[in-house]
């Protein structure tokens, strides 16, 4: 069987959004859990999914290692009966560091994140892995169509082409980065909102089915129908912050000056030398 749709799933609402007296379990900087309200969106998702015929339903679901895509991706996990893998290559996006300040955070190894979430399924190694220097908008979807390009083929040959569809959980910028880079329009213009759904189909023709980048249609953009509450707090690229039409840089962690900036890219040529 061929991938023929790949449903989109931005995070539910965070915690840091509600309060600012929040603890990170992994740890890591940056990484805030859902908020109670993201928890209730992350099953109503999972009710949707359930609510589908079974052959309509997603049969594997890779997710961004960062908590909060990772307790969004449970409920659905737990419904379909299904793993979940951590993939690297469509993390978080962070804007380019400012000289000097460090790294940006990178979440840990899915045999770590296992100890909190015992779905993962950690026979999965990431892919790709984005620079923790950080992106700017165009770098950004350099990376997803490049994720995408050796992600596509590689779920097809590990699974032997038992996924007809699967789910990507990701964040507000890599999920519109994704379908983009899919349907193959970088100037695609739609908004991210919390546990909305965006869902891409092959489209038909032997020539599509070679092409990745480009080799897709989009059913939905953000749609939030199955939310009971519907649609909530959207994001878009309109909403970065700009000086002299470039991405004004962020800061990275203090302390991690001196640490490497490793892996970066694709994995899949030491993946198939591991094989």
């Amino acid at each position: 069987m061929t991938l023929e749709t790949i449903y989109i799933l931005r995070h539910g609402f965070r915690l840091n959004w509600v309060t600012t007296h929040w603890k990170s379990v992994t740890g890591l900087p940056r990484d805030p859990p859902l908020a109670a309200f993201g928890e209730a969106q992350a099953k109503e998702v999972a009710d949707y999914f359930l609510s589908l015929p079974e052959d309509q339903r997603p049969t594997a679901i890779f997710s961004s290692p960062y908590y909060r895509c990772l307790q969004t991706s449970k409920p659905t996990a737990a419904a379909l009966g299904l793993p979940i893998y951590a993939e690297h290559g469509i993390a978080e996006w962070y804007s380019p560091v400012e000289p000097g300040t460090g790294l940006h955070p990178r979440p840990s190894s899915a045999s770590v994140l296992k100890a909190h979430f015992p779905e993962i399924d950690d026979s999965w190694s990431s892919l790709w892995y984005c620079s923790r220097k950080g992106e700017d908008v165009e770098a950004l979807h350099d990376r997803i169509a490049g994720f995408l390009t050796v992600f596509v083929p590689e779920v097809q040959r590990r699974f032997s082409g038992a996924h007809k569809r699967i789910l990507l959980v990701s964040h507000a910028a890599t999920v519109i980065a994704l379908a983009r880079e899919l349907v193959g329009e970088r100037s695609l213009s739609f908004r991210a909102a919390c546990c909305s759904l965006t869902v891409l189909d092959r489209k038909v023709g032997d020539a599509a089915h070679l092409a990745v980048v480009g080799g897709w249609t989009a059913r939905v953009l953000s749609d939030g129908s199955h939310l009971k509450d519907g649609a909530q707090r959207d994001w878009g690229f309109e909403d970065i912050a700009i000086a002299d039409g470039k991405v004004i840089n962020d800061h990275g962690i203090p302390g991690t000056e001196n640490e490497k900036d490793e892996p970066v890219g694709s994995q899949i040529i030491e993946l198939s030398s591991r094989m």
